[in-house]
């Protein structure tokens, strides 16, 4: 999809709806603010007097940690990789 084109998506996010504009697809805008609704809703179950301030950084810790963990995870396997074309 072109950078120039911009995709307004409403999504409700633990309770509270936003508008969410990117260049990304409709689906896409979606399917992230679903998983970040779930992650905030399991982080709640499990510490349920987390303010939603609170509950919201430690979503955004968990999905920053997440992700670190994958972009190592691949950084290896692309040196495994050139190990095996060199």
């Amino acid at each position: 999809m072109s950078n120039n084109h911009k995709n307004r998506t409403s999504v409700d996010i633990y309770g509270q709806s936003y508008s969410i504009v990117g260049s990304e697809s409709t689906s896409h805008i979606r399917l992230v603010a679903s998983m970040v609704d779930d992650k905030m809703r399991e982080i709640s179950s499990v510490n349920p007097a987390l303010d939603t301030s609170k509950l919201a950084v430690l979503t955004a810790v968990n999905a920053v940690h997440d992700y670190l963990k994958l972009k190592e995870e691949m950084e290896e396997l692309e040196k495994e990789l050139k190990k095996l074309r060199d």
